[in-house]
């Protein structure tokens, strides 16, 4: 095999390797050092080896799905967050005083429009940073949630838990969906009004 050859087939530098890592780099060090819980020239220096080594020997796949961060979508989605947690800690609460082990709760499928990991893996974050309510599985290939939500009395009342999750959904292509993603999921002003939990 000619030397030609051996160049366009040979690996690339590690420096070219670890164009545009250094943020994980950063932050695989960072861990580190929070883990071992400490600053001392040891830990700092072996830290960085590991980061980089790892960023090097076992890099992540490109994202072909970026986040369009929107401002005002991203602090409403918060404020809502925190609307939603104050409500739902109380009602929890008030479930957990008057009912205890006899809260009934409920298993839902939910199905989700959003068709891009980052989207999807938020959404699901979102929900289960809510108390009342956790994700269990995510089917990625169905786009499905399964989500475990309580108080649910009846069967009547998991409509109203499958729209709390929607409206999660749409919270968080507001604040980090690309435009066509934000077009397509967020008919009409994108202003749809969902069943607060």
């Amino acid at each position: 095999m000619s030397s030609a050859d051996d160049t366009t087939t040979a690996a690339p530098p590690a420096g070219n390797r670890l164009r545009g890592r250094w943020s994980v780099v950063l932050w695989l060090w960072l861990l580190w050092t929070v883990l071992w819980g400490s600053v001392s020239p040891v830990v700092l220096v072996c830290g960085a080896a590991v980061a980089v080594a790892v960023a090097v020997l076992f890099p992540l796949p490109p994202i072909g799905h970026r986040a369009s961060v929107h401002p005002l979508g991203l602090a409403a989605m918060a404020g809502n967050m925190l609307v939603d947690l104050v409500r739902s800690a109380l009602v929890v609460a008030r479930e957990a005083v008057l009912r205890g082990p006899r809260t009934r709760a409920a298993v839902l499928e939910v199905h989700l429009e959003a068709d891009t990991d980052l989207l999807i893996t938020a959404t699901s974050h979102l929900v289960t940073l809510t108390p009342g309510t956790l994700v269990l599985e995510i089917d990625r290939g169905r786009r499905r949630l399964y989500v475990h939500a309580l108080p649910v009395r009846d069967a009547s009342q998991a409509p109203q838990w499958r729209t709390a999750t929607l409206e999660d959904q749409r919270r968080v292509v507001r604040a980090l969906g690309t435009a066509e993603a934000r077009e397509r999921l967020l008919p009409g002003d994108g202003r749809a009004k969902g069943v607060r939990r």
